[in-house]
């Protein structure tokens, strides 16, 4: 669920320690991730899904995501992979 809520990473990263300054929301980081060598996902990795914006009637269509395919690579770790 992390991701979906608007402002839920921003208060589990702070419970972790993460200093706010730190962390940038999608709107800032999502023009830079063409220029990224990797992209790490751990996790929530529904938030990386391209189809919210390419397919029009996904589940998660209009959903704001972090656009990692950009990147010139990207590594995806989760628990079911």
């Amino acid at each position: 669920v992390a991701g979906r809520m608007p402002g839920q990473m921003n208060v589990l990263l702070a419970e972790a320690g993460v200093p706010y300054d730190w962390v940038l929301e999608m709107e800032e980081i999502n023009p830079d991730m063409e220029n990224a060598d990797v992209c790490v996902v751990i996790g929530a990795n529904d938030i990386t899904n391209s189809a919210a914006e390419e397919v029009e009637d996904c589940p998660i269509a209009g959903m704001p995501v972090l656009q990692v395919w950009k990147a010139k690579k990207t590594i995806f770790m989760k628990r079911t992979m």
